[in-house]
């Protein structure tokens, strides 16, 4: 649904994108997650048919974003990291604005707008004005606004930014219900442990560059070159942490927080293997399996030393 091969865009003396290639297929989320002035909103206004690429190939639903833009335009809702908004209209007349803009006929405006308030949980406020509302509000007002024509294409540029935890939360389970409708999303963030939860694919971009991408656990295994295993046993810690150290397949083991962290390099039978014997030997073991780690130090692993 969303394609981009070897994208550049220079301005001036500056690379801000340096051959950025990623897929993302119909009914995904996809998080794009870097620092700021990583390149994340250079490569959305791409799609987005607001700046052309300096080289290479960028296309939604099939179309080129640089040939045929009217044709993305209708394919895409574009919400875009700052907006402004009409602070003299009330949350209906501003959605109604952008709703008769899409060409949207009046009968087909009066039943879309309230849907679009109910699904951002903003009906309470179809008559207030824009300029009373919250930033919460804002944000979620602007979501609905790049809904209103029912495009299949979500372009999201921190929609989140700014916003406390209730309301981060809300944007978060806003979205999930719309991936639930079968829209594909691209959505981006500066911090990683925000996306992780909703999104089917992360794509990490630091200084123009996308260094990784997958899933977060095969990002985090990817990085450290093993799957990390965390045990919880009710007793012999000590005993498990010398019998695990002489594995060859476990390494750097452990105790955090009453667990056991090792990293294993083995394959999944292996694995099963291993807790079979551990169970074998008598070890009071209560919970066994994978963990991610920290989704911090994954980001800032994988971006340390690019672009210097």
């Amino acid at each position: 649904m969303i394609e981009m091969m070897d994208v550049t865009k220079q301005f001036g003396r500056t690379m801000a994108l340096k051959g950025i290639t990623m897929t993302i297929e119909k009914g995904q989320i996809y998080g794009f997650v870097g620092p700021n002035g990583a390149g994340k909103t250079t490569a959305m206004s791409i799609l987005s048919t607001l700046t052309a690429p300096t080289s290479g190939m960028a296309r939604v639903g099939g179309y080129d974003c640089v040939k045929n833009p009217k044709d993305v335009r209708r394919l895409i809702g574009y919400m875009p990291d700052f907006f402004g908004v009409y602070d003299n209209l009330t949350a209906y007349e501003y959605l109604d604005f952008y709703a008769e803009s899409h060409g949207l006929p009046v009968n087909e405006r009066e039943r879309v707008i309230p849907q679009m308030l109910e699904l951002v949980n903003l009906t309470h406020k179809t008559n207030d004005y824009v300029d009373m509302l919250s930033r919460g509000m804002k944000q979620r007002l602007g979501l609905a606004r790049s809904l209103v024509h029912n495009p299949e294409v979500l372009i999201l540029d921190e929609p989140a930014s700014g916003l406390d935890p209730r309301a981060r939360i809300e944007m978060r389970e806003i979205v999930k219900a719309l991936r639930d409708t079968g829209k594909t999303i691209l959505i981006s963030s500066h911090i990683l442990p925000e996306l992780a939860e909703m999104c089917d694919t992360i794509g990490i971009i630091e200084a123009g560059q996308l260094v990784a991408a997958g899933t977060v656990a095969d990002i985090d295994r990817h990085m450290r070159g093993h799957r990390l295993l965390k045990i919880r046993l009710l007793g012999r810690q000590a005993e498990l942490l010398t019998h695990l150290r002489a594995v060859s397949s476990i390494s750097n083991v452990v105790a955090e927080d009453g667990h056991v962290i090792a990293g294993f390099t083995g394959t999944d039978a292996e694995q099963a293997g291993l807790l079979a014997s551990l169970l074998a030997e008598g070890y009071p073991i209560i919970a066994f399996g994978e963990t991610e780690g920290n989704l911090e130090d994954i980001f800032l692993e994988i971006t340390k030393g690019v672009g210097s």
